[in-house]
């Protein structure tokens, strides 16, 4: 029951945070955004788990935005082309794919997961007692 209290705070805390990001910087966002903010932060969690937080933050970091870009990619490819929701397009700038995922926010991207890692590392230890992270560049 602790682990599904931990993955509901930290899935609800990823779409809280990514939707916030969102608003601040593009002026809207989507119900959709929400969800797969979440499911990001869980993955950043589980990704540090699995190596006791030991790996280097880059290899870490590098995981998880693959991982990212995945999901922003196959999360378009549903709401934006096989629904047509038209939640965002990437078409107009270079180096993208289909529109949906582009170079330019994955460096972004590259930042949030950095974040994110960092902060379900120690919050897992601070909220729920969890094993301390040591995180290190190399």
């Amino acid at each position: 029951m602790k682990k599904l209290s931990e993955y509901l705070f930290l899935w609800a805390l990823g779409g809280c945070i990514y939707y916030g990001f969102e608003i601040l910087f593009r002026g809207f966002s989507h119900w959709t955004m929400f969800v797969l903010g979440g499911i990001c932060l869980i993955f950043f969690t589980v990704q540090g788990r699995m190596v006791h937080w030991e790996d280097p933050l880059w290899r870490q970091i590098l995981r998880c935005l693959i991982f990212v870009i995945s999901m922003e990619f196959i999360t378009g490819i549903i709401v934006n082309k096989w629904l047509n929701m038209n939640v965002w397009d990437y078409s107009s700038l270079p180096f993208q794919i289909f529109g949906q995922v582009c170079l330019q926010f994955a460096v972004i991207f590259s930042g949030l997961c950095a974040v994110g890692i960092l902060l379900s590392g120690y919050l897992l230890y601070w909220v729920y007692g969890e094993e301390k992270p040591h995180y290190h560049v190399l």
